[in-house]
């Protein structure tokens, strides 16, 4: 959102009190930035769930491209191992979908629906400073006239001046008092509204780590080989990778 008031037809009278405007400025400040920070937040949420799905769809690839190598062909302990894995990136990928859609249910939507109400939020901005330069402009009238000689011709035209001035002065205070009144409480309403979304941004969270950590757990049962450490599993990586060096196939020239 941006306003920036015109600068014409200034008449010398101060028809709004600088504190009016500056709590106007102020709270209207407010909601600026909180529109910002809700777009912001929303392209951000879109950006994690598509990344959340990108991974675990990988994770699947991943297994179906090993499940296909010929060394399961070959060797059952590795089509077992190969296939517990698959098996896990399935689970993981199916609780994976479950969360994103709770999250676009529960958080993204309402995000999206929250930023739908500040275009409205503007228009009414718009109008209430459209209603104060045709105050403004009214009011430098009516004071052009004032300065004349008092004129049977120039009553005439304060009289009609000051009867133009006095719709448009209602009509601009009302907006004012309308927003002035309103804009503090949707500020402050986002906190009630926004809080189920993040009760349920995080329950999605919990629910889906909980079964990560359960469905890890069963994997690393049936692959683990007892008393086997990852420092002992690195030792014998390394010797395996010297003897396929030490063939002169892949030796340096």
């Amino acid at each position: 959102m941006s306003w920036i008031p015109f600068k014409i037809g200034q008449p010398k009278k101060q028809i709004v009190p600088k504190t009016v405007e500056r709590d106007f400025e102020r709270e209207y400040g407010k909601l600026q930035q909180l529109e910002e920070q809700t777009r912001r937040l929303q392209k951000d949420m879109k950006k994690g769930t598509d990344a959340d799905l990108a991974l675990s769809k990988s994770a699947v690839k991943i297994s179906l491209d090993l499940l296909s190598n010929p060394l399961c062909e070959q060797d059952q302990d590795f089509l077992n191992m190969v296939t517990a894995l698959d098996t896990a990136m399935k689970r993981m990928d199916a609780f994976n979908q479950e969360k994103v859609n709770q999250i676009q249910k529960t958080v993204i939507e309402p995000l999206k629906k929250f930023s739908s109400v500040f275009p409205s939020l503007n228009m009414a901005v718009k109008r209430r400073e459209q209603a104060l330069q045709d105050y403004r402009r009214l009011q430098a009238k009516v004071e052009k006239y004032e300065e004349k000689e008092k004129t049977g011709p120039v009553l005439a035209k304060l009289h009609q001046a000051r009867e133009e001035l006095r719709p448009v002065r209602d009509d601009f205070e009302a907006k004012n008092k309308q927003l002035l009144d309103e804009m503090p409480r949707f500020y402050n309403s986002r906190l009630d509204y926004f809080q189920p979304s993040f009760e349920s941004l995080i329950r999605a969270q919990v629910g889906y780590y909980s079964e990560m950590q359960k469905i890890f757990g069963d994997l690393t049962q049936q692959l683990d080989q007892p008393g086997h450490t990852d420092e002992q599993r690195e030792r014998e990586n390394e010797a395996r990778l010297s003897e396929l060096r030490a063939l002169s196939i892949v030796a340096d020239d």
